[in-house]
């Protein structure tokens, strides 16, 4: 018989121990999320701030310092990352809140919708470096053809 096999009317039971373990848990993705809420406000100041001196340097030199697409390109790659970066971190904050709440509280609504937000997370996380793994094996495949291709040419 399988002991983590649910029975009819049966609820999960968590007792003050594993109320301390998640109690911690809530305090340390609290703290977790509010880094990540100044990492991305810095993501979008930093954005901001390279758009600005590039558009700024182009306007004095008469559009011959550099190029202010790069600029424009690397103030906007950080701000798509930081909206990128946002949805974990706000699933881990909004975790960590109804975790602490559900913990205050003794509700299992709470709970379940603490855990809703925790697997939101991982998934939103997963997705992502699922993504970024594809990417980078693209990028790979084309830099060792253009590599070979260098070599025969």
């Amino acid at each position: 018989m399988n002991v983590f096999t649910p029975k009819e009317n049966q609820d999960l039971a968590i007792d003050f121990e594993a109320q301390g373990f998640l109690k911690e848990t809530a305090k340390w993705t609290h703290f977790l999320s509010i880094l990540g809420f100044v990492g991305v406000g810095l993501f979008v100041m930093i954005g901001l701030f390279v758009q600005s001196i590039f558009s700024k340097l182009g306007s004095v030199s008469g559009g011959m310092m550099g190029n202010q697409m790069g600029g424009g390109f690397i103030g906007s790659f950080y701000i798509v990352m930081a909206v990128v970066y946002f949805f974990p971190v706000y699933y881990m904050f909004k975790f960590s809140t109804k975790l602490k709440a559900a913990l205050r509280t003794n509700d299992n609504l709470e709970l379940k919708a603490a855990f809703k937000f925790l697997k939101s997370h991982f998934k939103f996380v997963g997705i992502l470096f699922l993504v970024l793994t594809v990417l980078y094996a693209i990028v790979f495949v084309i830099a060792l053809s253009a590599g070979a291709l260098a070599f025969l040419a």
